[in-house]
């Protein structure tokens, strides 16, 4: 019930130095609603621009972000979450408590403006610090929230230290160097652990805080360079989680953004291709993009094994947005909301842009929108609707999975009822392992059963290609064998190589695999290029979640790195999340257009750098590794060009000599030399 996250007390830096100005400029200059130059806004400086320009300071930057978190919040978690924010300069500013009637943006922001803009002439003194705010902070965790006092309410006043009380500080700040970082966590520690030595017997004053995490955000003008390092979370003493992060001031709502999604567990979606009317042409249309934020629960109902969530990241920002099509808007009506696993609350990301208002004002007169999302097939479906109800907006997660809603299956339809292609045989084979019997004595030897069972197991031959093709290929089942082993060695890796390699070399001359109707029927694969590609990603992700060994390991970079030859696979200089993308998309995922940049043009040379990498370490394979293999290829190829003439020439066991008629033609040369020394000398005087 009191979760962490419960409790978010930001902590505002109100000293001289946030009022210096961000360096982002915006410029005002505006003729018929375009600005004069597009350079302006944005740069540095503001030399791009002749016209009027500002720049926000860095304490409307934290305000600003600060706000937008807590409208989120409110919006999503309406009287269950609660944050506070305290202003510190000479001493900390209570700005709201934990009462509902403070709990608003109305309250908050009419604060903030009579706090206003940190002076310039104020004066530098060490009166005025961040750590009043910090020590205020952890008083106010301290307080209850209605709550926790209706908890207590029926309770005994011994109880009233066994409260869960745990919070989070987001702070708000500039600092020099690494020092001064260490000595606010040293100071905001030994105060916590004051405060909790308060709250024990026999003052009992408030409540004990079991955990507190604190998130310091060190805030630079654009451009600046920072001493301030960033660090992941950090545990400092058992009370208290501490991480760092420098950021530019004009980027701070996108940390934020990114930061609340891991404190409330919430997720980002896009909804793309929303077509809008412009302002000054009301004839066109144009296709905006919206984005929303939500519990993530409403994309863990909605996938099955069938579907796979597309992923991208905003320009600027470092999380991911799942994107959805916008469909035909429809009146709301029982039938839509017959299939919904779940609806969740939604709140725009940029709640004052045109296209965000006009998507809610679209919902809120009524309406819904289907979204859609790809199948693995290729084909699309409805994952998610749209929808308001009684002023709020919800995203309903549809069923597009098998329920129990569908009609039963009938007896003509055979055995697995619509789907007639589970693996039956194979499945009986995991049920003799999974046999459990009583021992009278424990055996210390026998294996565990959870690393017995496999880790990858398709139910249905029409949702898998590396299954399926075991029947047809003849090697493949004993190489599936070898591959889920708990204990393989290097001849089994060396014959793992081999196969992998065969695999490549049928790539590489375009055979197609040898499918049967029904898979092909179901994959609907026109070209041997696809089915090799979602052919290495299935045997990718069956090595990784078997990659116990050194030898699994091997195994894992080598078809990464073949991945990379032929085209498919994440590149080393591809980003972290396309990393992460390729490695937690499911094998028959759809294909991702990737946007059009500079490293499109040297993939090549890339793939080739990775296969030379993977060559040198497969080197002490065995006798007949991928590398020689690869290697024999290659020299097949040079063996077209034409060799070196001195070793064409040169008997066997004979070393060629080189230039053959230097000797010869020494004294040749130095009469020609000789000779035409005196023209040149002749010529040189006369230009002289």
């Amino acid at each position: 019930m009191f979760e962490r996250n419960q409790k978010t007390i930001f902590v505002l830096d109100h000293t001289r130095y946030f009022s210096i100005a961000s360096e982002e400029y915006i410029s005002m200059d505006f003729l018929k609603g375009k600005p004069t130059d597009a350079g302006g806004s944005g740069v540095a400086g503001g030399t791009g621009s002749t016209g009027a320009q500002f720049s926000k300071s860095l304490w409307t930057c934290a305000c600003e972000s600060s706000i937008e978190y807590c409208r989120v919040v409110w919006d999503l978690f309406p009287g269950k979450k609660h944050v506070r924010f305290i202003v510190s300069d000479t001493a900390a500013h209570i700005v709201n408590t934990w009462s509902p009637s403070t709990q608003n943006m109305s309250h908050v922001m009419n604060a903030m403006v009579m706090v206003g803009v940190p002076s310039r002439s104020m004066p530098q003194s060490s009166d005025y610090s961040v750590i009043h705010g910090l020590r205020a902070a952890i008083e106010a965790l301290a307080e209850p929230t209605d709550e926790q006092m209706a908890a207590l309410a029926g309770g005994r006043p011994e109880d009233l230290p066994r409260i869960p009380n745990e919070g989070r500080v987001i702070c708000i700040t500039s600092a020099r160097d690494n020092t001064s970082m260490k000595s606010l966590e040293d100071i905001f520690n030994t105060v916590l652990l004051q405060q909790n030595a308060l709250a024990a017997p026999p003052s009992k004053k408030g409540l004990a805080i079991d955990h507190c995490h604190l998130v310091i955000l060190n805030i630079v003008p654009l451009g600046v360079d920072s001493l301030v390092t960033n660090r992941s979370l950090l545990k400092i003493s058992p009370l208290l989680d501490v991480e760092i992060h420098t950021v530019s001031a004009p980027n701070i709502s996108y940390k934020l953004t990114h930061l609340i999604l891991d404190h409330y567990d919430l997720a980002s979606t896009t909804v793309t291709n929303i077509p809008m009317k412009e302002e000054q042409n009301a004839n066109s249309s144009a296709n905006y993009d919206v984005e929303i934020l939500h519990s993530r629960q409403a994309h863990s109902l909605t996938c099955g094994s069938d579907f796979s969530l597309p992923t991208s990241i905003k320009q600027g920002a470092t999380y991911e947005t799942v994107t959805l099509k916008w469909c035909t808007p429809r009146g709301c009506g029982s039938a839509d909301l017959q299939p919904c696993l779940g609806q969740f609350l939604v709140t725009p990301v940029d709640v004052t842009s045109r296209p965000s208002s006009c998507l809610i004002n679209f919902l809120l007169n009524g309406r819904s929108v289907l979204l859609e999302m790809p199948r693995k097939t290729g084909s699309k479906t409805t994952s998610h609707m749209l929808s308001a109800r009684g002023g709020e907006i919800f995203v309903h997660s549809l069923c597009i999975t098998r329920s129990c809603m569908d009609e039963a299956p009938a007896i003509a339809d055979g055995p697995g009822g619509r789907v007639p292609d589970y693996r039956i045989a194979e499945l009986g084979q995991l049920l003799k392992m999974s046999r459990m019997l009583p021992l009278k004595a424990k055996d210390p030897g026998a294996p565990n059963l959870s690393r017995r069972l496999p880790r990858y197991f398709p139910l249905s031959t029409s949702s898998t290609i590396l299954f399926h093709l075991q029947r047809q290929i003849s090697w493949l089942p004993h190489f599936l064998h070898l591959l889920v082993k708990e204990d393989m060695d290097k001849q089994e890796e060396v014959r793992c190589q081999q196969h992998i390699h065969e695999l490549y070399k049928s790539a590489s001359r375009g055979d197609v695999l040898p499918f049967t109707h029904t898979n092909g029927a179901r994959l609907k694969l026109s070209k041997a290029k696809d089915q090799y590609r979602l052919l290495y990603r299935e045997l990718e992700q069956l090595i990784q979640l078997n990659a116990t060994t050194v030898h699994h390991k091997n195994l894992l970079e080598s078809l990464q790195s073949l991945r990379a030859a032929y085209g498919d696979g994440p590149l080393k200089s591809e980003s972290g999340p396309s990393l992460l993308r390729s490695y937690t998309e499911s094998p028959l995922s759809p294909e991702r257009l990737e946007p059009i940049s500079n490293s499109s043009a040297s993939g090549s040379s890339n793939s080739n750098s990775l296969l030379k990498a993977s060559k040198r370490r497969m080197s002490s394979s065995g006798q007949r590794s991928l590398l020689d293999i690869i290697s024999s290829a290659e020299r097949s190829q040079s063996n077209k060009r034409l060799d070196f003439s001195g070793r064409l020439c040169t008997p066997m066991g004979q070393v060629a000599k080189l230039y053959p008629d230097f000797g010869n033609n020494k004294e040749k040369d130095s009469l020609t030399t000789a000779g035409n020394a005196g023209p040149n000398v002749k010529e040189e005087s006369i230009r002289i």
